[in-house]
């Protein structure tokens, strides 16, 4: 009976030592949890169609291969994630950020090592102590150690938080990384789609140029004869210079357009491939937005953001900890001689174990200072990541609007030349027929020019929305 009640208190003896030492090395973290934010996100998107308002799809959970069906284009996008300065970058920096987390993290844990050291030293017989003649000067001291461990003990979370914030710094370098990609794809498409465009403008510019130079021949023609006046000739030289005028200026851009292009990609300058025409790219008729409640998860400059804030948020517990004592374990164990010979021999034996507390008594304010700017940062990484959510809403929001207007905008656009070719083949065939004056065929002429690059630049529109629309919905970065 004895001894089952020595047994069990040695029991109960052991629970206590364990809970003891369970308190001492974890401790508690001072410093706030992160919870986060509470955000009043709308039901829709304002301007998301009322078909797909609240259809929980959303065109940015697609790949960007499948967004952009243009072979050419899925190719530049494949060598500029491969091969752009920036994406380098900030793939280095993600790595930068996970040894720096190993290296935060390293502190939470006992710290080994081992030394030796051999000191020959030899006295003069004049010193401050006369050696007599016959004894050796020379004294040499051999010593072997191994330091057991350098530990803190983190009872107050001081490097738990400061692992806690530098793995949230690990993850918004992630999702920087993220919103490179994101930006990349849309920068490459959207260059893309500006040349061929400008290959667009070139070809109706070079139409138009080959159409009013026959117009001027035949005018110069009816000139001699008496039947145009010089003023009919001025004014068809007039168009001729126009359109020519453009054809360089428009080559000029697309060659600035390729070297743009060039250098997303990480090559030199020199010309780029197309794939379709402007006119063979597909648009979608409708791109649902998804709920704005997801845009919160899935788009990478808000993740950031958030990741930002628990990183400040964890830093206030770092700066609260300097307040209370710091606790250090030093464990070593050797060997020691004052000849190599006999290092291992004997009672030679070493050892120390040195327990250390540090508090900061006087400092004139620098810890209440630390606090006070770490929850200064808290404050404004929280006013960054609510920002960066409103700055969401809007983008989509205007993005979505911009869709629409445009697709109505190029619809319009296409009646206008239509009407305005019809326009111009009647007031020539009028002219011809002596009916009406150059003039009105003139001018006709140069109002379809205007209208035809006018719907370029409204299918390119078309296309860059859907561009913006999908780098704003958080989409392009999934592999």
């Amino acid at each position: 009976m004895k001894e089952r009640i020595e047994l069990t208190e040695r029991h109960v003896k052991r629970r206590w030592l364990a809970a003891t030492m369970t308190i001492l090395l974890g401790g508690c973290m001072v410093g706030p949890d992160y919870q986060r934010p509470p955000v009043t996100a709308p039901d829709v998107f304002r301007g998301s169609p009322i078909s797909t308002a609240h259809d929980p799809e959303s065109i940015a959970d697609l790949k960007w291969f499948e967004v952009f069906s243009d072979e050419q284009l899925q190719e530049l996008i494949r060598t500029a994630l491969a091969q752009n300065y920036d994406l380098r970058d900030a793939v280095a920096r993600v790595d930068a950020a996970r040894a720096n987390l190993g290296i935060t993290r390293a502190d939470q844990y006992p710290n080994f090592g081992v030394g030796a050291d051999v000191n020959s030293i030899e006295l003069s017989r004049q010193g401050q102590f006369t050696i007599p003649r016959g004894t050796s000067r020379q004294r040499t001291f051999g010593t072997v150690f191994l330091d057991l461990f350098t530990f803190e003990i983190d009872i107050w979370g001081r490097l738990r938080r400061a692992t806690e914030a530098a793995r949230a710094d690990l993850l918004a370098a992630d999702w920087n990384q993220k919103t490179v990609i994101t930006t990349l794809v849309s920068d490459v498409a959207t260059a893309y789609f500006n040349l061929l465009e400008l290959d667009m403008e070139l070809a109706i510019a070079k139409n138009t140029l080959a159409t009013r130079d026959e117009s001027l021949r035949l005018i110069k023609l009816q000139a001699q004869g008496g039947v145009a006046t010089l003023l009919d000739v001025r004014q068809g030289e007039q168009l001729v210079y126009g359109a020519a005028e453009s054809i360089p200026n428009t080559e000029r851009q697309i060659e600035q357009t390729e070297n743009q292009i060039s250098l997303l990609l990480g090559r030199n300058p020199g010309p780029v491939t197309r794939g379709r025409l402007l006119t063979e790219q597909q648009t979608p008729p409708e791109v649902p937005a998804g709920l704005p409640s997801s845009l919160l998860e899935r788009r990478p400059d808000i993740q950031a953001a958030e990741q930002n804030l628990i990183a400040a948020n964890a830093n206030i517990g770092v700066a609260k900890a300097a307040y209370f004592p710091q606790i250090t374990l030093t464990g070593e164990f050797g060997y020691q001689s004052t000849a190599l010979a006999n290092l291992f021999s004997g009672s030679r034996r070493i050892w120390s174990f040195v327990p250390q507390v540090t508090q900061t008594i006087f400092d004139a304010g620098r810890i209440t200072s630390g606090v006070e700017l770490a929850e200064a940062q808290q404050r404004s990484a929280l006013a960054q990541y609510e920002n960066a959510i409103q700055t969401g809403f809007r983008d989509v929001s205007d993005a979505l609007v911009q869709y629409q207007k445009v697709r109505e905008v190029r619809a319009q656009r296409e009646l206008l030349v239509t009407a305005l070719q019809d326009r111009k083949r009647l007031a020539y065939m009028r002219y011809k027929g002596g009916v009406d004056t150059m003039l009105n065929a003139l001018n006709s002429d140069q109002d379809l020019f205007v209208a035809e690059l006018s719907l370029a630049q409204a299918r390119l529109d078309e296309l860059l929305s859907l561009v913006q629309l999908y780098k704003a919905l958080g989409g392009g970065w999934q592999q």
